[in-house]
């Protein structure tokens, strides 16, 4: 991927650094895969708000992805690499040999033309998906399922992906771009190769206009509230307020936050942090 870097021909492109939408080919999505997106502006069915800092912002489709990458044993060409407004990553437009038209998260390198396929003993190469059993280690992947057949839900974001870095019987042993180590059914699809648009996270989007656009209103911090609203408002001066903490009155930093005793415990090898956990 490629970084756009703006002349300062105004205050918000001083600092702009955008994306230069290399690896995209088109700005025309296919239609029969578009859903409508309701915006909520942040309220209820009630028209009450709940949730804050939310609204406006431009009109945008859903792309309808196929996580689960399902026709197994049917080829596909990648007829274009497109922009997709509700994720960080590229998406890929594929079509089958019988005709079906589907998205797909676009790895990186994935070019127009380039044939892919899914199954149980298909070649681990780039936008292929095949169960992790039949990988090689070492293998970088992404789109993970997490139950067999659920569809991939683990690294999906732009830039992203887990190595395969063992097998133990009816498990795989993942390093997660966490840094977690964490075991997940053997028998699981991936997909291999790392998830494209790897520079995403360089952009600077230059203006705080730039956030109305994808409807995100301005925060108010805490400290700058009345007590009557915020447990860290009020004060003489630049009261810092204490302790961070919600509005609720929840310590925002320091507090754990993983449920004591969770299922999925015994499949955590090591945390992101470098701790093994308690078995």
């Amino acid at each position: 991927m490629a970084l756009k870097k703006y002349k300062p021909m105004t205050a918000g492109t001083r600092w702009k650094i955008g994306n230069a939408y290399a690896e995209v080919t088109t700005n025309k999505p296919e239609k029969s895969l578009l859903e409508p997106v309701k915006k909520s502006g942040g309220r209820n069915a009630q028209g009450r708000r709940t949730m804050r800092y939310i609204g406006g912002g431009h009109k945008i489709h859903y792309r309808i992805i196929d996580f689960k990458r399902n026709k197994y044993g049917v080829e596909a060409t990648v007829q274009s690499i497109e922009y997709d407004p509700n994720r960080t990553a590229f998406i890929a437009l594929v079509t089958y040999t019988d005709g079906e038209k589907r998205y797909i998260i676009a790895p990186q390198g994935l070019q127009v033309g380039a044939k892919v396929t899914s199954g149980e003993a298909v070649a681990p190469e780039i936008g292929n998906t095949l169960q992790m059993k039949n990988m090689p280690l070492g293998t970088m992947i992404h789109n993970i399922e997490m139950q067999p057949g659920q569809g991939g839900k683990l690294v999906r974001s732009a830039g992203s992906s887990a190595q395969l870095a063992g097998k133990e019987e009816k498990y795989a042993v993942l390093k997660m771009p966490s840094g977690e180590l964490r075991k997940v059914l053997i028998n699981c699809f991936a997909t291999v190769g790392v998830v494209s648009n790897s520079d995403h996270s360089l952009q600077t989007i230059g203006k705080a206009g730039a956030n109305r656009w994808r409807g995100i209103r301005p925060r108010v911090r805490g400290v700058a509230m009345n007590p009557v609203d915020h447990p860290m408002g009020g004060g003489e001066g630049r009261a810092s307020g204490g302790h961070p903490r919600s509005r609720t009155g929840k310590y925002a930093k320091g507090e754990k936050t993983r449920t004591k005793g969770k299922g999925s415990d015994k499949l955590i090898i090591q945390r992101r942090d470098g701790k093994k956990i308690a078995k």
